[in-house]
């Protein structure tokens, strides 16, 4: 059975920083392409960023470029994503997807940027 459990989000101020991690289990993490996605309150969920089985590809959404990270750990089936210079605009609750084959959501982890 696929399993996804988000980890990392909290309160923080402008400016600061997070790491979100997605711990995975029941499928073969290792060939799989992962991403992170969000959703703010009344809006869609969005693509965050992706990356692909051996982490040399990564997609970011135009809105967190330069500022966001997104890395995985095949040894430890776990997928990251380093937020900084964090925004208001960027409260939301952050999912983790297994983008291969079946799709698969996590449960969300809630980022809330505010002062």
């Amino acid at each position: 059975q696929v399993r996804l459990v988000e980890s990392g989000g909290g309160l923080v101020q402008p400016g600061g920083s997070l790491r979100l991690s997605c711990s995975a289990s029941g499928f073969i993490f290792s060939i799989n392409t992962m991403s992170w996605y969000r959703q703010a309150p009344g809006k869609e969920r969005e693509l965050v960023a992706r990356v692909g089985s051996t982490a040399g590809s990564t997609n970011y959404a135009d809105f967190v470029k330069g500022r966001f990270t997104i890395s995985r750990d095949n040894a430890k089936n776990t997928v990251y994503l380093q937020m900084n210079s964090l925004k208001p605009d960027d409260t939301a609750a952050y999912y983790c997807r297994k983008d291969s084959g079946v799709i698969s959501w996590g449960q969300g982890t809630q980022v809330t940027v505010s002062s």
